[in-house]
């Protein structure tokens, strides 16, 4: 029989360093479950993804006992990494910070096609592209 499921926690947390502090412990917490538990599984399957944020879904099921997906990073910090950029533009489609090819974000849109609400390659493409615009970032045809 498959376990009952109380809650649906959706988090964004930086990869390999998961703490009990904010936003783990309290979102967890008021669940009942094992928040060291968690952080060390969660650290231990995104160490290698260091430095970059990742989404996860925690199903907490009635027992007190969890499991987690995670996801593939948000685009723009999958362009920020791709562009060896900190941040993006403070003032967006007037000030320039890096630029991307079209290569690049067909390489972006393959990893997260997925995650996004696309039907084709290309739609996610015209997506990727409109949020490297937003954190100005000018894309290469």
């Amino acid at each position: 029989m498959a376990k009952k499921i109380i809650a649906l926690v959706k988090l964004q947390i930086m990869a390999g360093k998961a703490t009990p502090a904010p936003p783990v412990g309290p979102a967890l917490g008021q669940h009942g479950i094992n928040i060291k538990a968690f952080c060390d599984e969660f650290n231990k399957k995104t160490q290698s993804q260091n430095g970059m944020i990742i989404p996860v879904v925690v199903n907490i099921y009635f027992d007190k006992s969890f499991n987690f997906i995670t996801k593939v990073p948000p685009v723009s910090c999958l362009l920020k990494k791709m562009c060896n950029i900190d941040s993006g533009s403070k003032i967006p489609n007037r000030e320039i910070v890096a630029e991307i090819n079209q290569e690049q974000i067909r390489e972006i849109a393959i990893k997260k096609i997925e995650d996004l609400n696309a039907n084709s390659i290309e739609s996610a493409i015209k997506m990727i592209c409109g949020t490297a615009r937003s954190i100005g970032i000018k894309v290469i045809i």
